[in-house]
């Protein structure tokens, strides 16, 4: 079973699941040595990790892929990649997917804000017309279409920012536009309560998915009352950048002080790195074994 089958398998369940964000590789085999089904390559802390630069569209594509085909090399849980506006015209989306799919992500997500696109919880977001906007998600579906007829396969995320600036009646018509399209999980940005949060929900078909940034917008609600409003995903996008970046801030300070900081032992951050299976495996290699 491929990725992509495995994330619709996923989606049909009668849950939420829980959605980790991952921003390299490490944090990703994080997410799956905890036991958790699925990750999503975050843009926000994608663009915090590898150029230490703010989600303003200033990764390029190229940049993501090579993040998100290193993430996807190093789990075998589904990988869901953030695609951004596609980053140019309706074949630059097409494109876009395609390379994602070649990564070995089993989604990728496209959606309508203009370019250079925002963090979705942050000011200045704007969107691109209808027509641009519903362009682009039939892009993404012809090239699924089309890798199919090639043996492979990607879940099309399609995502709307529209709240923010045209109100929640015209993200919601978006998104079911996208759905008619032939788009499989939809996400509507940044509802700001959880009366917003239902009404989403209960006007739209399948999958749909919940971005929970602490702090953010969007209520931060418990998972089982995501699942009872209609979620099938809750991603969370800068709870381990976020902890990741408390934990080294403490860390620095602690040794400017002269302090031994709490941390993980070196013997688990060895076996969760992958060090001991490294090892395990080598051994049936005479040339590759040493003291």
């Amino acid at each position: 079973m491929n990725h992509a089958e495995t994330l619709r398998d996923l989606l049909a369940q009668d849950t939420c699941h829980i959605m980790p964000c991952c921003f390299d590789a490490l944090s990703a085999k994080l997410i799956q040595q905890e036991g958790y089904a699925l990750t999503f390559m975050s843009g926000f802390a994608a663009s915090a990790s590898r150029i230490g630069a703010p989600d303003l569209g200033l990764m390029s594509y190229g940049e993501v892929v090579d993040q998100a085909r290193s993430i996807a090399d190093a789990v075998t849980i589904p990988l869901i990649a953030d695609g951004d506006t596609g980053y140019g015209n309706a074949m630059n989306v097409r494109r876009t997917v395609s390379g994602m799919a070649r990564a070995g992500c089993a989604s990728v997500m496209i959606e309508d804000q203009v370019a250079p696109k925002r963090c979705g919880h942050t000011p200045g977001k704007a969107v691109v017309s209808r027509d641009e906007a519903f362009d682009r998600i039939r892009a993404a579906v012809d090239e699924r279409a089309a890798l199919r007829a090639q043996g492979s396969d990607i879940v099309i995320l399609s995502r709307t920012d529209a709240r923010h600036e045209h109100g929640l009646s015209e993200a919601i018509e978006r998104a079911a536009k996208f759905a008619e399209l032939g788009a499989d999980i939809l996400f509507v940005e940044a509802p700001q309560t959880e009366a917003e949060m239902r009404e989403v929900c209960a006007n739209l078909p399948g999958a749909k998915m919940a971005n929970i940034v602490e702090g953010g917008a969007t209520p931060n609600l418990p998972n089982a009352a995501l699942h009872e409003i209609g979620y099938s995903i809750a991603a969370y996008p800068l709870s381990l950048m976020a902890s990741a970046m408390q934990a080294m801030v403490t860390t620095l300070r602690a040794m400017r002080d002269d302090a031994r900081p709490n941390q993980m032992d070196f013997t688990e951050l060895r076996q969760r790195i992958g060090f001991e299976d490294y090892y395990q495996t080598s051994e049936q290699y005479g040339s590759s074994r040493r003291d």
